[in-house]
């Protein structure tokens, strides 16, 4: 049976969309199908992409407790954000609202038995490669959290969430990147709803079934520097580059990710020099 993690994830941007016409509108920006999250208790992760199918935003969107669709993004975002979204709000009957500092957010890597505090909104979210649970919480609430749950932070987190390969925005996910290269099109995107801002493009991905480039789970020898980002093939070319190393070690080795050049076979992770350090493996598990 899996442990149950506590993961504060702090304060993200936050948004309210609400009126007649809201699920009809954000389906028109998102890639996600926002009726799955409509009426229901579940979060799902989207991307927002321009014209070109390039990524703007990852952010998770499910019901707020009043009807209203939340809007999450990544913290520090708000603005931008909200200027993204509603930057096509024209003719439709939708409002805005933005919640970014009222509720903060603690994830939990499971089900948890203990009912949470009155005014503590709770969801059904896959943010660390499992079924979990959100706890949205008022801001100045106070929360006894059970303290037989261990809590993840620092070097212990990020080690966690590399070794179960999730991307983090600013690391393994940015600006520019199509979502298929980093293997979001499982997850994030849905192809029977309908047209959005960047659909063309990603179907077209879709139908060609290939991408210049790929996020990979990568496990490297423990004596490669936390530093390194270079990958090269057996001739010295660079193919790739890392984008999170763990920084535990276990039995000598340690869990990556980072994106691989398509067709190549064999990977080794290079000093900032060029010299050959050691054979990457992919990640099978």
């Amino acid at each position: 049976m899996k442990s149950v993690h506590q993961i504060d994830l702090g304060f993200p941007a936050l948004l309210e969309f609400r009126g007649p016409d809201t699920v009809r509108f954000l389906n028109g920006q998102l890639t996600q199908d926002v009726r799955r999250v409509a009426g229901g208790t579940l979060a799902l992760p989207s991307c927002v992409t321009d014209a070109k199918g390039r990524l703007q935003f990852r952010i998770w969107i499910t019901e707020g407790m009043n009807g209203g669709i939340l809007v999450e993004g990544p913290a520090g975002s708000a603005e931008t954000l909200e200027a993204r979204l509603t930057r096509y709000l024209i003719a439709d009957d939708v409002e805005v609202c933005q919640l970014t500092g009222k509720w903060a957010l603690v994830h939990f890597t499971g089900a948890i038995a203990e009912t949470p505090p009155e005014g503590v909104m709770v969801r059904d979210s896959v943010r660390f490669g499992q079924p979990g649970t959100d706890w949205w919480i008022p801001a100045g609430l106070n929360v006894d959290f059970p303290e037989e749950i261990l809590q993840l932070e620092g070097d212990a987190l990020e080690a966690f969430r590399v070794e179960h390969g999730v991307p983090a925005w600013g690391k393994d996910l940015y600006e520019g990147l199509l979502p298929p290269e980093a293997g979001l099109e499982a997850t994030d995107i849905s192809y029977q709803k309908g047209c959005y801002i960047g659909q063309e493009v990603i179907s077209r991905i879709k139908s060609a079934g290939k991408v210049n480039k790929r996020l990979e789970r990568l496990i490297l020898d423990a004596s490669v520097p936390l530093d390194f980002k270079n990958l090269i093939d057996e001739e010295g070319r660079s193919v790739g580059e890392l984008t999170s190393i763990s920084p535990r070690e276990m039995n000598g080795k340690r869990h990556a990710l980072g994106y691989v050049k398509r067709g190549v076979v064999e990977i080794f992770v290079s000093s900032p020099d060029g010299t050959r350090h050691s054979a990457a493996q992919r990640f099978s598990a």
